[in-house]
């Protein structure tokens, strides 16, 4: 809700202000806020939704809610960059466009302090958070780097027009809106692969897969349980751990409570690894069901 009211303060001002400086990058980025605070309450919504838990009609629980409003943001993100983008080449190849850079310069600058300061704040409150906040931390500070940019772009057309150059000047802009649009381009890229890979259900982190299967193979080796098999994948703030155990003669669990200690075994040094797993835990003697 931060990264909603800042971005629609962010919206407002930079669309008043690309108005009145006759510039389209300056435009482009508030446009851009508007449909970030758009996508930002879906990510609110997705986030309180899987907060609720599992009940009769979503019996695995709604944490694929929060991959999914990653990759919708990214799409249609991406869809806009491409727009903008194709909106600056048409400028160039129709002779530019005048802006009073002046007052561009100024917006440079205040964009840079307050995408910096949000991105900040948010890292803050993303600490122990879901990857939704973190989320929103980096396409914040993701602007906060293309605005020292374009600060710079814009001060460049300044200086043209104080040298008298004001045909040269006019390329600036729509040369700044295809270059900062095919840059932005980067994150919603960056955003799909991430959240379509949960809402896929592709396996783990190699991080994460390496501790899973480090915790399940000491436990193996103590219960003389032999091939464990561990699939893992991770859905927003749930990570799904299946794990597979072959009990052969020598294994020292053979009954349901030998099998439940097992178990108890595993999830209590899973979470002392700090993971929070939604864990199923299976027996066999037949490696077919392996």
């Amino acid at each position: 809700m931060f990264s909603v009211l800042a971005s629609s303060v962010f919206a407002v001002g930079s669309l008043i202000w690309g108005f009145f400086a006759g510039s389209q990058m300056i435009i482009f980025d508030g446009l851009y806020s508007f449909v970030s605070v758009a996508l930002s309450l879906l990510a609110v919504w997705a986030l309180r939704a899987a907060r609720s838990g599992p009940d009769e009609r979503y019996p695995w629980g709604r944490e694929i809610f929060e991959p999914l409003t990653i990759a919708v943001k990214a799409v249609a993100l991406a869809g806009l960059c491409l727009y903008a983008l194709v909106g600056g080449v048409g400028d160039l190849l129709s002779g530019g466009r005048e802006i009073d850079a002046g007052w561009a310069v100024a917006y440079g600058i205040v964009a840079t302090v307050v995408g910096i300061g949000v991105s900040l704040v948010l890292r803050r409150m993303s600490r122990g958070a879901t990857d939704l906040v973190r989320a929103e931390a980096a396409e914040w500070m993701g602007d906060a780097l293309l605005s020292i940019g374009t600060l710079a772009g814009f001060g460049i057309a300044l200086a043209l027009q104080l040298t008298g150059n004001d045909a040269i000047a006019r390329y600036v802009d729509p040369a700044m809106l295809v270059l900062t649009s095919a840059i932005y381009l980067k994150i919603p890229a960056r955003l799909a692969s991430e959240g379509l890979r949960e809402v896929l259900t592709m396996s783990a982190a190699p991080a994460v897969r390496e501790q899973v299967t480090t915790v399940v193979e000491d436990v193996a080796r103590e219960w003389a349980l032999a091939e464990p098999v561990v699939r893992l994948s991770k859905v927003g703030s749930r990570l799904d751990v299946e794990v597979v155990f072959l009990v052969g003669t020598g294994s020292t669990a053979r009954t349901v409570e030998e099998f439940d200690r097992v178990r108890a075994e595993l999830d209590e040094r899973l979470r002392a690894t700090g993971l929070e797993p939604w864990m199923s835990v299976e027996f066999t003697a037949d490696p077919r069901w392996m």
